[in-house]
C-alpha cells in the first residue's frame, strides 16, 4: 500500500537525531510543514536549531530507520496519529510539549472521548486495587473513558474495571507499542488493543527506561478532565502525574486511607495540597458535571427511559436499599449501581445516609 509522503515527513522529523519535541515544533511554526523542514536549508534551519542538529537534518534519514514503523502501520488497528491530523487529541494541544507523533493501536475514536485518568501505587493493596476496579467501572459506565498507564497494580486494575464498562480505557505507555511492560500484563495489553486503545510516543523498539515513564505521564494526565490518585505512598510515581495534571489545569481527586497506612500518605499529601477528597464515584462526577456530556446522555449510555421508569416503580416513594432493590428486579449490585447513578445525576433520586436511596417526588 502507498504511504503518504507527509507521514514519512512526519516519521523522519520525530525520529532526528537530537531534535526533540520542542526543537521540531520550532521548526513547524517557521517552516509550515515537515516536508518543508526537510527541504530547508542547512543554513536556514542554524537559525533555529543547533548547527548539529542542523546538519543532521540536511544529511536527511535512511529509510531502514523509518521502514519499520511503516510495516508496523500494515497491521489491522495500527495507526500513525501525528500533531497536524483531526485524530489527534485535542486535549493534548493545551498542554506545553504536546507529542509530535503518537503510535496508536487499537479505536482512534477513543483519543478524543472525555477521559478521566486513574493512578496510583504499583504495590496497591488488595483494597486499593478493589477501589481502582469499581471506580473505573462505574465511571466509565456513567460516560468517562478511563486512562491509565498499565503498570502494576493501581493502573492495571483501572484498566480491568474500564473494560467491564461502557466507555472503555486509554493505556499511555512508556515503552515502544511492539513491546509490553511489564511483561506480566501481556493479557491486559491484547485485552485493551482489542477494546480499547494503546498509544505511545515512543518509536517502536524503545525498552522500558526509567527516564521515559514521569515523561509519558504528561500524557495521561493531558488526555483528562482529571487525574484520580487511589492509593500512593510519598515516593509514588502517580504523584508526579497528579502535580502535571494541577499544572494543566485538571482537577485532581484522591481517595483517603488509614493514617498508618504508607500507601496512603501520598493521598493524603494531595489532599493537603487542595486535591478534592473523595468516597464514591458521584463525588467526581458531581464535581465534573459541566465538562462532561449531559445527564440525559449519560442515562442513554445505561439504560432506556422505559427501563428507567420500570426502576422508579420498584424504588416506590419510601426510602429503600439496594439489597432490596436487587431483589425486587432480579438484579446485581454492578447493574442496579449503573441503573441509579445517571437517575441520581438527573435528580430523581437521592442517596440518603446508610445506604438508602429516596424517589424524588
Amino acid at each position: 500500500m502507498p504511504v503518504d509522503p507527509s507521514l514519512k515527513a512526519w516519521l523522519a522529523l520525530s525520529l532526528m537525531r537530537g531534535l526533540g519535541g520542542e526543537g521540531a515544533r520550532r521548526l513547524l511554526s517557521e517552516f509550515g510543514s515537515p516536508e518543508a523542514v526537510l527541504a530547508a536549508s542547512v543554513s536556514s534551519l542554524k537559525c533555529f536549531v543547533k548547527a548539529e542538529v542542523a546538519s543532521e537534518i540536511g544529511k536527511g534519514i535512511a529509510d531502514e530507520k523509518i521502514t519499520p514503523a511503516l510495516d508496523w502501520l500494515e497491521e489491522e488497528q495500527n495507526h500513525l496519529v501525528t500533531l497536524g491530523d483531526s485524530d489527534y487529541p485535542q486535549a493534548l494541544l493545551n498542554i506545553p510539549d504536546p507529542p509530535l507523533l503518537l503510535y496508536v493501536k487499537g479505536h482512534l475514536a477513543l483519543l478524543n472521548h472525555t477521559a478521566l485518568a486513574i493512578v496510583g501505587s504499583r504495590n496497591a493493596t488488595p483494597q486499593g486495587n478493589n477501589n481502582a476496579e469499581e471506580f473505573a467501572k462505574t465511571l466509565s459506565d456513567a460516560g468517562l473513558c478511563i486512562i491509565s498507564g498499565m503498570a502494576h497494580g493501581i493502573d492495571a486494575s483501572a484498566h480491568r474495571g474500564a473494560l467491564r464498562g461502557l466507555s472503555n480505557t486509554i493505556a499511555v505507555v512508556g515503552t515502544g507499542l511492539d513491546k509490553v511492560y511489564p511483561a506480566a500484563n501481556r493479557d491486559l495489553a491484547h485485552a485493551i488493543a482489542g477494546q480499547g486503545v494503546m498509544i505511545s510516543e515512543f518509536p517502536l523498539g524503545t525498552p522500558p527506561i526509567a527516564s521515559n515513564f514521569p515523561r509519558r505521564n504528561r500524557i495521561i494526565s493531558g488526555m483528562s478532565i482529571g487525574c484520580l490518585v487511589v492509593e500512593a505512598s510519598l515516593q509514588s510515581g502517580s504523584l508526579i502525574t497528579a502535580r502535571l495534571a494541577m499544572e494543566q489545569g485538571r482537577d485532581v481527586f484522591a481517595i483517603p486511607g488509614s493514617i498508618h497506612s504508607p500507601q496512603s500518605r501520598g493521598c493524603h499529601s494531595l489532599i493537603k495540597q487542595g486535591a478534592k477528597l473523595v468516597e464514591s464515584a458521584r463525588d467526581i462526577l458531581e464535581e465534573l458535571s459541566g465538562l462532561m456530556v449531559p445527564p440525559a446522555t449519560l442515562s442513554d449510555m445505561t439504560e432506556t427511559p422505559d427501563q428507567n421508569a420500570d426502576l422508579l416503580e420498584l424504588i416506590g416513594f419510601d426510602p429503600v436499599s439496594m439489597d432490596t432493590l436487587c431483589a425486587r428486579g432480579g438484579l446485581t449490585v454492578s447493574q442496579l449501581s449503573a441503573m441509579l447513578l445517571p437517575l441520581e445525576l438527573e435528580g430523581r433520586i437521592t442517596a440518603l445516609p446508610g445506604g438508602l436511596f429516596q424517589r424524588n417526588h
